[in-house]
């Protein structure tokens, strides 16, 4: 889905750090928009927590590997300031995203009926970082894998 110009600056402009390009000959062929922030769990617990936006690669340049990588860079980043968990939704229908998140450990946490505009429902994925919950599997060998 696309975001409003409005939606990628409030992203580049408060974590730039978890906003990344992948460049091929100085041509941009894909790129992650992230974000990390204190948020209440349902217990109303503080939980700093990851959240991807949005993976887009080019389609040529797709299966590549490239937005493994790129995935993973940015999960190592909001990893290392500290946040507890990642968070994302993709469609039910895209297998290919599926597979990619599950592959780097991400399990799918719920069902968000008709979460899209097009009426498609959605996978709450999580990735948890903390010692006494599911942990994702290693994020450099999962991206060596695609290489």
């Amino acid at each position: 889905r696309r975001y409003s110009i409005f939606t990628y600056r409030y992203f580049v402009r408060n974590w730039p750090k978890l906003c990344l390009l992948a460049k091929i000959d100085g041509e941009t062929v894909a790129c992650v928009v992230s974000k990390a922030e204190v948020e209440a769990t349902p217990l109303g617990e503080p939980c700093y927590r990851g959240y991807i936006g949005m993976l887009a690669v080019q389609n040529a340049y797709r299966r590549s590997g490239i937005g493994t990588a790129l995935v993973c860079r940015s999960i190592e980043r909001m990893r290392a300031m500290g946040c507890d968990e990642v968070m994302l939704e993709t469609e039910v229908t895209n297998a290919t995203a599926l597979g990619l998140y599950e592959k780097l450990g991400f399990a799918r946490d719920e069902r968000l009926f008709k979460y899209y505009l097009n009426g498609v429902d959605a996978f709450r994925l999580k990735l948890w970082f903390h010692d006494d919950a599911p942990r994702g599997g290693d994020l450099a060998a999962a991206a060596t894998e695609d290489q």
